[in-house]
């Protein structure tokens, strides 16, 4: 199968732009493509989790990805999907979120020569003169145009700052400067990106006189249309000292019964042959295809040794054997309020205590109501039927 037809038949194209030109040029290896990840974290999450698979499917399919981090434009902040401005970020943490950034993408993208490179927007954009920048590419935008723009028509009740509405212009930019100094023909994105995408399609086309694509990944939505990897304790990340092996394997161990088949699709490397034939298995065989996807990403984000390691302590954690997550605190009063909180189990002592209100603890076989309880060396807490861990006491 090419890869083109194949990243469709995962559910990844969401929209493009020259259907025929991308098509060829991506079955060919021909594509230069890159995808911008704006550093606005220290640790990637999995919302980027989908970028950095479909980059490194087209990698293996011959393709070279350029990967493009945001040092000048973290400094903006991207309107797309935001229903308010963003915090500023210092050029210091916004330098040390890039850091982060790289060590993790080369889990998945293989950079060295003739391969992937990575670059920073800020060697470039933190250098430009304004006045320069508005004649030379300001010019080629209307304001009309980008006021029909999506990511700002949403904005427009709220308030959007002029800084935000110069974002586009610098993701525009980026595409060119990539184009004339790389070679880029391509950029791809999440489908909220499209205006962004399609302004710097047009300034290469007008500037330049080349040919350049855009394509969209589709947004990987669970069923109450939350955008994969947020939770009610924020994003799930990469990095394992934010979201431990086990909780990340927990994540995906747990996603909505109507969201599996897409998840392993969109997101695993299993061939889409023993796909189509996952997709025949029998309904009581979900958590079967549960465990297959909560496996094999945690494989490719934390290495199959670990991925192991949760499996066990995710069946362990059910009655099925294996070794429960431990955590080893060292408190005076191990009451279960600063047990839950101390373990990370909960965030804050009110949510604790409003978590033992509502029954939703248990120590060993126990359920907890009193918020004094101690807790002794050994006692396994369960935070309803999803989270397990054995305190150790020192």
């Amino acid at each position: 199968m090419e890869i083109y037809e194949e990243l469709k038949r995962r559910g990844l194209i969401a929209q493009v732009t020259d259907e025929e030109e991308i098509k060829q040029l991506i079955n060919n290896g021909g594509a230069r493509f890159y995808i911008g990840f704006d550093p606005t974290a220290d640790s990637l999450h999995v919302g980027h989790f989908m970028a950095l698979c479909l980059m490194k499917r087209l990698q293996m399919a011959g393709n070279k990805p350029v990967v493009l981090l945001g040092g000048g434009t973290g400094h903006i902040g991207d309107p797309s999907g935001r229903t308010d401005m963003r915090s500023m970020l210092t050029t210091e943490d916004i330098r040390r979120n890039c850091d982060c950034f790289k060590k993790q993408m080369e889990r998945f993208i293989e950079f060295g020569d003739d391969k992937a490179i990575i670059v920073n927007n800020a060697d470039w954009l933190l250098n430009l003169k304004y006045v320069e920048l508005l004649r030379d590419v300001g010019a080629c935008f209307t304001v009309n145009n980008m006021l029909r723009a999506e990511c700002y028509k949403q904005r427009m009740e709220k308030g959007l700052s002029f800084l935000e509405f110069n974002y586009m212009i610098m993701q525009a930019y980026d595409f060119w400067h990539l184009s004339e100094k790389y070679g880029c023909n391509m950029q791809f994105g999440g489908d909220d990106q499209w205006s962004n995408m399609l302004a710097g399609t047009e300034l290469i086309r007008k500037k330049s006189g080349k040919d350049a694509y855009a394509m969209t990944i589709t947004l990987l939505l669970n069923s109450e249309g939350k955008k994969m990897g947020k939770t009610a304790k924020g994003a799930v990340w990469l990095d394992e000292n934010k979201t431990s092996p086990y909780d990340f394997y927990q994540y995906w161990r747990n996603v909505d019964d109507a969201d599996v088949m897409k998840c392993i699709k969109m997101l695993t490397f299993i061939s889409m042959q023993t796909i189509e034939e996952m997709e025949k298995w029998d309904v009581s065989r979900i958590n079967e295809k549960k465990e297959i996807l909560a496996f094999e990403l945690t494989k490719l984000v934390h290495g199959e040794e670990k991925a192991e390691i949760a499996k066990s302590q995710a069946k362990a954690a059910f009655g099925g054997g294996g070794n429960l997550p431990e955590k080893d605190l060292s408190i005076e009063n191990p009451t279960i309020i600063n047990v839950l909180v101390g373990a990370g189990i909960c965030a804050s002592n009110g949510e604790a205590r409003r978590l033992i209100q509502q029954g939703g603890v248990c120590v060993n076989e126990d359920k907890i109501t009193e918020i004094n309880t101690i807790v002794c060396d050994g006692d396994v807490i369960h935070k309803g039927k999803k989270v397990h861990v054995k305190i150790n006491l020192k």
